[in-house]
């Protein structure tokens, strides 16, 4: 098992020595001592105050080899736990998850809408609380909450540029409002870039150290994970495939551009075609909802997901062309990070996975620059639609307890085995 090094820049030996706890479930010492590069009295140093802490727990021995049985090591995932909030226009989902970052309860609710801001954060607050009663464990053990909405965000507003179902939350301090209604720390991602978190801590892809995860909401974008960190770029927003153009002449997209991936393979450009052709929104049962509303793009996706599904070709034909241009940002993807492994996760391909899946492997097979070195093995997602929720908790459980940045300054034993090790509390603020 591979796992960090003592040179790594990003790794402190608190966080190195939790993460590969986490990633092998049970674990050695010795075997610690192997994968991270530490040495003995360090790995030493460090279970002992996990254990402290009451963040792992010894949970018997190993087969003897011949010497003396090795005590295992594992996570205590009842220790602790966090709230993952992912908003969205279409619908505000909610998960606590402990520790190891399973999801102990989940609801999901109304979206954004045309409601005012503090409107939905007193919706927010009240829903969390909610969450955390109805499972019976202690507010003192939940760490914070992780909140993840469509990018890109700044540091010092959220969300600056917003897509057009979004205008009126520009300027908005969200993870401010949301922290002074519940209590607790937030931390404001990008949702892409939190799926991939959740997906390598607790998804398909914890046994991956890097990789990338191709994201599919209302919009799209991709969340990068490069030796177990987040790559995030200068201001949170790496990864926005999505923007990236795949034809010159292509339609405009809302971000300014033309021709960029969400508007020729988004979800919105697959019910605006579907719409367009009387045979297939009968397929998919796109009417106007009360009041001559149409339901939310999400929504109409998905119900033209299932029509594929059950057999409708032009509805299949439609998600198929999507899915040969999204398969297309792929490869650059690929092509720039060298990837072997990518993840396609997001709410919209909880149906409509299967269809983009293999069209994304047959693209990558075909012409990914190094495929002649090795190729790039393409997964869906076990939870393709609370992934971004996941991630969102996950964030805070990586802040609170193996925190490797504060304030974009590393923190003490960020480039060694120095043992700066006792757990330090993120402060709610945007961008980290």
């Amino acid at each position: 098992m591979g796992g960090p090094s003592r040179d790594m820049p990003h790794a402190t030996s608190r966080a190195a020595v939790l993460d590969v706890i986490r990633a092998a479930g049970t674990i050695s010492r010795v075997r610690l001592i192997e994968a991270t590069g530490f040495t003995g009295a360090t790995i030493s140093t460090v279970v002992r105050r996990l254990i402290d802490d009451g963040l792992v727990t010894e949970v018997g021995r190993a087969e003897s080899t011949g010497g003396k049985p090795r005590t295992l090591l594992a996570l205590n995932e009842s220790s602790r736990y966090a709230v993952g909030i992912h908003l969205d226009h279409s619908g505000i989902t909610y998960v606590l998850t402990d520790l190891g970052g399973s999801v102990v309860a989940r609801m999901s609710r109304a979206g954004v809408g045309t409601d005012d801001p503090p409107v939905v954060v007193a919706r927010m607050a009240d829903a969390v609380h909610k969450l955390i009663q109805g499972v019976g464990i202690s507010p003192d053990l939940v760490l914070g909450l992780g909140l993840v909405a469509p990018g890109p965000l700044t540091p010092s507003s959220g969300m600056r540029l917003t897509p057009p179902t979004m205008r009126h939350w520009e300027e908005f301090p969200l993870d401010q409002a949301l922290a002074q209604a519940v209590g607790l720390p937030v931390i404001l991602e990008n949702d892409a870039t939190a799926a991939a978190l959740g997906e390598h801590w607790s998804g398909v892809m914890r046994d991956a150290a890097s990789f990338a995860a191709l994201y599919v909401g209302t919009g799209i974008g991709s969340g990068l994970m490069i030796d177990g960190a987040s790559f995030r770029g200068g201001s949170g927003n790496a990864g926005e495939i999505g923007h990236i153009c795949l034809d010159a002449n292509g339609p405009d997209c809302w971000c300014g551009a033309r021709g960029c991936t969400e508007a020729l393979a988004g979800p919105a450009a697959v019910v605006t075609q579907a719409r367009a052709d009387a045979n297939i929104a009968r397929a998919a049962g796109l009417t106007q909802g009360p009041g001559g509303q149409r339901p939310s793009v999400a929504a109409d996706f998905d119900a033209v997901a299932r029509a594929a599904r059950l057999g409708d070709t032009g509805a299949r034909d439609l998600l198929e062309t999507s899915a040969r241009w999204l398969a297309l940002a792929a490869r650059t993807l690929a092509n720039i990070m060298d990837l072997e492994h990518l993840v396609l996760t997001g709410p919209s391909l909880a149906i409509a996975g299967s269809f983009y899946l293999p069209i994304v492997q047959e693209e990558l097979d075909r012409a990914f620059f190094a495929r002649a070195a090795h190729p790039v093995q393409v997964r869906l997602s076990a939870s393709p639609a609370t992934a971004p929720a996941i991630g969102a908790a996950t964030m805070m459980l990586r802040a609170e307890l193996v925190p490797l940045r504060q304030n974009g300054i590393p923190l003490p034993g960020a480039y060694g085995e120095a043992e700066s090790t006792a757990p330090a509390t993120t402060p709610a603020r945007a961008g980290r």
